[in-house]
This record gives C-alpha cells, structure tokens and sequence, in this order.
C-alpha cells in the first residue's frame, strides 16, 4: 500500500527532495508551498516519472489560519496522510533591534507555529492509528545562541526540543518523531537569508544528500540525525555546553558577521 507524505516547503530545495525521494520509492504526496509554479512543475515530474499521485496545496505559513485549511483540505480530499515532513523555514540575518519585526514574526510563524500547529492536527490521528511518522528539519545551530541570528536559532531550538519531546511522550506507540540536524545546506535559503555570506556558511553541502540523511532516518525512527556537518563542528557543538556563555556567545557572532 502506497503511503502518502505530507511535504511542506516542498516546491525548492530540501522540500523537493524529500518529495523526490519518496515518489522515487513508490509514495503518494501532499506538496504544500506559496509557490504555485513550482509546485506545478513538481506535480508533473513526479507524477510522469514515478506514477504517483501529487496533490498541491499552495498555502502561505506565514498566515495564521493556514495550517487549519491545510488540514481541512486534506480531510474533504479524504487523504490519509501517513508521514509527516515539516520542512518549511527560513532565517535572516541582523541585529534584532535592527531588523524588520514582520520578518521576525513571519519567521516565528513558520518555524514554530506551522510546525507544532501542523503536527497537532495530525498526531492524534496518527496514535490513533498506531501507525506514522514525522519529520521535521531543524538545524545543527539549534543547540547553541545565535547572535545576528537570534530569532532562526531560537526557532529551531524549539524545533529540536519539542521534536525530542514528542519522541519520548510517544515511545510506547507506532508513532516516531525525527528531527533533521543540517548544517550549511546548498539552497536558495543561503542567499534569501544572507547566511552564504558568511563563515558558518563554508562548503554547504548537497540537499539531495540532506534530504537522504533525514528521510531514511525518518523510516528507521530514529530520535534525531547530522547531516552536512564535518565532525569538527560536531566536536564543537558538543562542547558547547561546557563553555563559558560569554565566550561561546562570542564566538558565534564572530562566525556569523557578513564578510
């Protein structure tokens, strides 16, 4: 039986991934983005390579009431969703003070809101059916402060804890909850964000292998995956927690001023 993927962000980058791979192994899928155009063009690739069944929802997450109409759209389409893979974000780089306060609310928005709201809608059923999974991408930067970035790590702080939270409330069921760690990624999120430009931005890596990592994680139901980072980074982030907080802090800015 074919199982279907609800994708968000799923016209570009690591969303269009995540939907070609799982037409690849056979999956029906929910594609939800503001783009209606790519969202076309992604229906017909899919759909003529695979043999699957594409339905597009062009939605914008930064609306409040958006996520409630997906997910009543969904029900009167009578589509039983088997996956879940939040994958719409984005970031921006800036003083908070300093920048526009409607990007920074649209980026919680996004980031958090549609996120958690989704994965509501959809959850119970999924205990209920003691079958399903989610994924949703996060980031590597979750498990540290981001000054000139406050807001993007912070969001994907909360991405990573309630994801992890979510795994241990539902241990006991068929129901798995895993969250994707990139780091610097190869998408047009670098450029619309300003992040290319800087240091932490180096040597990004391909979002079909991204996409891969967290996808096949997703099927194993595993608690969280790294993808795109060097093990250096990883030794760092790990000894994050035991640094001084003005020095990590530091640190961190430094890497993220524009050159």
């Amino acid at each position: 039986m074919k199982k279907t993927a609800l994708i968000t962000g799923a016209a570009s980058g690591l969303g269009r991934e995540f939907a070609r791979l799982h037409a690849s192994r056979g999956g029906n899928i929910v594609a939800v983005d503001l783009n209606q155009e790519g969202l076309k063009a992604l229906k017909s690739e899919l759909e003529s390579k695979y043999l699957v069944s594409v339905y597009t929802i062009t939605k914008n997450l930064t609306l409040s009431n958006a996520t409630q109409e997906i997910y009543e759209e969904v029900k009167e389409q009578e589509i039983e969703v088997d996956y879940l893979i939040n994958n719409a974000g984005f970031g921006g780089v800036g003083k908070f003070h300093e920048r526009a306060w409607e990007k920074d609310l649209a980026m919680i928005q996004v980031n958090i809101l549609a996120l958690t709201s989704l994965t509501r809608y959809f959850l119970p059923e999924f205990v209920k059916r003691n079958t399903g999974k989610i994924l949703n991408v996060s980031s590597a930067v979750s498990l540290v402060p981001g000054p000139l970035q406050a807001i993007y790590f912070a969001s994907k702080a909360f991405v990573t804890s309630f994801s992890n939270a979510l795994s241990g409330e539902l241990d006991q069921s068929g129901v798995t909850v895993t969250v994707l760690l990139p780091g610097a990624t190869k998408t047009a999120f670098g450029a619309s964000s300003g992040m290319e430009k800087t240091s932490i931005y180096k040597n990004p890596s391909e979002p079909s292998e991204v996409a891969k990592d967290g996808y096949e994680a997703m099927l194993a139901g595993k608690l969280e995956i790294f993808s795109g980072v060097p093990w250096s980074q990883r030794l760092e982030l790990s000894v994050a927690p035991l640094m001084p907080k003005k020095m990590l802090v530091e640190r961190i800015r430094k890497s993220q001023q524009v050159s």
